[in-house]
């Protein structure tokens, strides 16, 4: 059987996706070259990248999930200031910050890392840092580019919107095109059950 594509993530409410979708248009308006913006439908908070896997493993990983699961209850987010990876002198990629009861998303994090990594799946080597990816700066673009999104990432407010409810968090398969990658949810698991 052929692999998948997977990941694991919280999907997004359609009020935040609406408010990311207004602020990726207000940054294409100021930035159309130089970065490949994800489009605002496609954006979640992802917990851990799977890579390819067997579909004959959904299952362990849907159990490694619901374990995690039981061990959180729903929390709230809230979105927060814009960002970049790694830092302004070298940007790569776009973000938007996650706030409000962070810890709980960083707990729910490790503890699925910790059970997937019974599973073989090994932990990232980066410290888990919670954020929505809203553009991948191509490898081609100039040092003025570069320095422009700078400026114009810093001098950006997000909307602010009341907080929402994390409920649960799903597998998610993805596969890449030639339009961008394409998502679709295999399982979801609730928080608290």
């Amino acid at each position: 059987m052929e692999e998948i594509r997977a990941f694991i993530a919280i999907e997004l409410p359609d009020e935040v996706t609406e408010v990311l979708s207004r602020l990726v248009s207000r940054l294409k308006l100021r930035q159309p070259d130089g970065v490949k913006w994800v489009d605002p439908n496609a954006i979640h908070l992802t917990l851990n990248f799977l890579g390819d896997i067997a579909p004959g493993r959904i299952s362990e990983i849907t159990e490694a999930m619901t374990e995690s699961a039981r061990e959180s209850s729903p929390f709230s987010l809230e979105l927060k200031d814009l960002g970049v990876f790694p830092n302004l002198n070298r940007i790569r990629l776009v973000w938007a910050g996650i706030g409000g009861e962070v810890e709980n998303v960083v707990r729910l994090q490790h503890g699925l890392e910790a059970n997937l990594d019974i599973l073989g799946f090994p932990p990232e080597e980066r410290t888990f840092s919670p954020h929505l990816t809203l553009g991948r700066v191509r490898e081609q673009a100039s040092p003025q580019e570069r320095q422009r999104l700078g400026d114009i990432v810093t001098g950006m407010k997000v909307e602010t919107i009341k907080p929402f409810v994390v409920n649960g968090f799903s597998l998610i398969k993805s596969q890449l095109t030639g339009a961008g990658p394409v998502y679709s949810r295999i399982v979801a698991v609730e928080l608290g059950k």
